[in-house]
């Protein structure tokens, strides 16, 4: 590209920029209202699924958890009738650029007072910042942010900040016309550190390890450096009887991923020592997998270098 052509370029993509930059400012909602309440159920539920079993969330003092404040404010698959038109307006500028793909990125949270059962949500919510063009390994685009201000029976309770990237699509290069053949693709390597040394270990003589607090007898997973219940640095394992069943689970049609061959199931799988853990289910089809089925861990050998443990469910 020729230095006209480059500077012609960044001209137009500071132009761009400008047209986006305009809706700093602007409404992203207003006077939106919480669908539901702060209610137990819910917090319940989340307490659950994250297996969080703090007891400032549960008994007549409870509070919901603080990272839950975005679960208050969301619209369900109903959506929300309160979101701007200059959101929308934003966004189809952008889908008429070329940036139709989207993503989020990360999430902001300031906490400014519990919310308890019963209160009431209302929020608004800002379109706070538009990025210049980006280029990341995912494709060229501009990364927006927005900030709720979010308020239980009328005073202010917290701030969400949420970022998305609405980007063009990366080109795949010339010399990769097609998917790349799969003797060549390798799982990801797990992150093996001092704190989990001793459970890969274990993975390698087939005993999957669990830790368990020599102080309150706790069992956790996955490995820590301390106790999330009393805080002990103390801890030895016991080694978990391999029967367990599946919690909860999804099954990843999109987007594919080297080494991995869609559809596949992932499962949130419950121990029958009590503790959770995320693993592939094997031996039954993706779409016979379901909430409740019995699964015994066995080790799947990946490649000469790496060996997982994994669970085999039965149709029977």
């Amino acid at each position: 590209m020729t230095a006209d052509a480059t500077g012609t370029a960044a001209e137009e993509a500071a132009r761009f920029h400008a047209l986006l930059a305009a809706f700093e400012g602007q409404p992203a909602a207003t006077a939106g209202r919480g669908k539901d309440a702060v209610n137990e159920p819910m917090i319940r539920h989340w307490c659950e699924a994250m297996g969080d079993i703090n007891p400032a969330y549960s008994g007549p003092d409870a509070i919901a958890p603080p990272t839950m404040l975005q679960a208050w404010t969301m619209g369900g698959l109903s959506g929300h009738s309160d979101r701007s038109s200059a959101y929308d307006k934003l966004l189809a500028l952008l889908d008429g650029a070329g940036f139709t793909s989207v993503v989020a990125t990360d999430c902001e949270q300031e906490y400014l007072r519990p919310l308890r059962p019963g209160d009431t949500i209302t929020f608004d919510a800002v379109i706070e910042s538009v990025s210049p063009r980006k280029t990341t390994k995912l494709g060229t685009g501009h990364f927006v942010t927005t900030r709720m201000d979010v308020r239980a029976g009328g005073q202010p309770a917290g701030t969400h900040r949420f970022r998305i990237l609405k980007y063009a699509p990366a080109a795949r290069p010339a010399s990769e016309p097609g998917p790349r053949p799969k003797a060549a693709a390798r799982r990801p390597r797990p992150v093996v550190n001092r704190d989990n040394q001793g459970f890969w270990d274990g993975v390698r003589d087939h005993r999957l390890l669990i830790q368990r607090c020599t102080s309150c007898a706790t069992l956790r997973f996955p490995w820590l450096p301390g106790c999330n219940t009393c805080a002990s640095p103390d801890w030895d394992t016991v080694e978990a009887s391999g029967a367990g069943t599946v919690f909860s689970y999804v099954v990843m049609h999109h987007p594919p991923f080297p080494a991995f061959d869609p559809p596949y199931a992932v499962a949130l799988v419950e121990l029958a020592e009590g503790v959770r853990m995320i693993s592939n289910i094997t031996g039954v089809p993706y779409d016979k997998v379901r909430i409740g089925l019995p699964v015994q861990l066995e080790f799947l050998r990946v490649d000469d270098d790496l060996e997982l443990p994994v669970f085999r469910g039965s149709e029977g």
